[in-house]
C-alpha cells in the first residue's frame, strides 16, 4: 500500500497541526506493506523528515492559501492518481482538502469546524468543505468532542472515526527538572517561578487577553513572584495580546515568546509552576495532554474537548471569568496538597496516550480504506 501525506495547510510544522503531523510520521510504523511519501510545498521538504526520512514531491505554488485551496480543488484528485497513491492522508483538517477524491481520502481532524466555519471569510470554501469533508473515505477526530461537532455540522462521511493524538514520552516527562532559578532554553533564559500558557496568538477563542487580566489580578490579590511565559506564534490578534501585556501594572512579569520549538517544549513544561490552558475551542488540546507528562499541575477551560481529554488531571474555570480564572491561579500555585494531587492523577491520565498508539490506529484505518 503507497500512502500520500499532505502536509498542506500544517505551517512548515510551526502549529498545532504541524506538530500533530511532526509527531505521527515519526511514530509511523516501518512495514513492508506500506510505503509512504509526503507531498507539499518545497519548504517542507526537510520539515516533517528529519527523524525519518520520507520521500518527498515537492508541488510548487505562490504561497498563498487561495492558491493552495484552488490547486487542491482543481489539481489535487489528478495529482494524487499520478502518484499511484492507495490513499491519501490530509493532515490539514478544514483549512485545506480537495474537492473530489481521485484516491481513498482520510482527514485528520482536530479543528472544531462549527468555529472554523465561523471564521472563515468565503461563503463559497464553506460550502466546498462541508461537501469535502462529507466525500472522504473516513474522518479521524481527535475526540468525541470534534466528532459531535461535525455531526452537529451535518457532515456525513462514509466514516467517521475517534483517534486521541498521542504524547512523545522521551520529551515530556517530569525527569530533568532544573535547580537553577533561570531556565536556559536556547534562545531564551527565562526566570522562574512561571506559569505557562502554550498556545498560537491567532484567535479570540484562545482567550489570551482574558488571562492576562486574569493573571494581574492573581498578582495583585497575592503579590506572588510568578510570571506569565506565552509561548506561540505571532497570529493576526497577536498586537491586541501585546498591547494587553504592555498596558498591564505587571507587564515586566508578562513574557510573550513568539514561536517555540516544539522538540524545547518539554524543558518548558517541566520548569514552569502550572500550565494555565483558557482556549474554549479546544477540539484536542494537546499542550494539555503534554502537560500534564511532565509532571505540571494544569488549570484550564471548562469548556471545549479539555475536559474529555485531561479528565481529573485539571481543574477547570469559566474563560469568560476573570475572577473565576485567576481564583483557579491562585489554588494551583498556593495548595500544595492540590498540586501534588494534580501531578499524580495528571501523569496516570498522560499515560492513557502515546504517538505509537495513534500511528497504529491511522495505519489500520488506511488499510482498511483501501479495502
Amino acid at each position: 500500500m503507497k500512502v500520500g501525506i499532505d502536509s498542506f495547510g500544517c505551517d512548515s510544522g510551526r502549529s498545532g497541526r504541524g506538530s500533530y503531523l511532526v509527531s505521527l510520521i515519526n511514530a509511523l510504523p516501518e512495514t513492508d506493506s506500506v510505503s509512504w511519501e509526503l507531498f507539499g510545498p518545497e519548504i517542507d521538504r526537510y520539515t516533517y523528515t528529519e527523524n525519518r526520512a520520507l520521500p518527498f514531491t515537492s508541488v510548487h505554488l505562490p504561497d498563498s492559501l487561495i492558491m493552495e485551496r484552488l490547486w487542491h480543488i482543481c489539481s489535487c484528485p489528478s495529482f494524487t492518481k499520478k502518484c499511484s497513491y492507495d490513499a491519501v492522508l490530509y493532515a490539514a483538517g478544514p483549512q485545506i482538502l480537495p474537492f473530489r477524491y481521485a484516491r481513498p481520502g482520510v482527514v485528520i481532524m482536530n479543528d472544531i469546524l462549527s468555529s472554523f466555519l465561523k471564521d472563515e471569510d468565503s461563503g463559497l470554501y464553506k460550502s466546498i468543505l462541508i461537501k469535502s469533508l462529507s466525500s472522504a473515505d473516513c474522518i479521524i477526530a481527535g475526540s468525541e468532542y470534534v466528532k459531535q461537532d461535525l455531526e452537529r455540522c451535518r457532515v456525513r462521511p462514509k466514516r467517521l472515526e475517534v483517534v486521541y493524538s498521542g504524547i512523545d514520552h522521551g520529551i515530556f516527562t517530569p525527569i530533568g527538572k532544573t535547580e537553577n532559578t533561570v531556565v536556559d532554553i536556547k534562545p531564551f533564559a527565562i526566570k522562574r517561578p512561571y506559569i505557562i500558557y502554550p498556545s498560537r496568538m491567532h484567535g479570540e477563542a484562545k482567550k489570551h487577553v482574558e488571562l492576562i487580566k486574569a493573571f494581574s489580578v492573581f498578582k495583585e490579590r497575592t503579590g506572588a513572584p510568578h510570571r506569565l511565559v506565552i509561548a506561540g506564534s505571532e497570529g493576526k490578534y497577536f498586537q491586541s495580546i501585546r498591547n494587553e501585556a504592555l498596558s498591564s501594572q505587571y507587564a515586566s512579569d508578562i513574557f510573550l515568546t513568539g514561536y517555540f520549538p516544539h522538540e524545547n517544549f518539554g524543558d518548558l513544561y517541566r520548569n514552569a509552576e502550572a500550565c494555565v490552558f483558557p482556549s474554549v475551542n479546544e477540539g484536542v488540546g494537546l499542550p494539555v495532554m503534554e502537560s500534564m507528562a511532565s509532571g505540571l499541575p494544569v488549570a484550564c477551560s471548562s469548556s471545549g474537548a479539555l475536559h474529555e481529554i485531561a479528565g481529573d488531571g485539571a481543574i477547570y474555570f469559566d474563560s469568560d471569568s476573570i475572577d473565576d480564572m485567576a481564583s483557579c491561579i491562585e489554588r494551583i500555585i498556593s495548595d500544595s496538597a492540590l498540586r501534588e494531587s494534580l501531578v499524580q492523577k495528571g501523569l496516570k491520565k498522560a499515560e492513557e496516550y502515546s504517538w505509537e498508539k495513534t500511528a497504529r490506529r491511522t495505519v489500520e484505518i488506511l488499510e482498511s480504506v483501501c479495502g
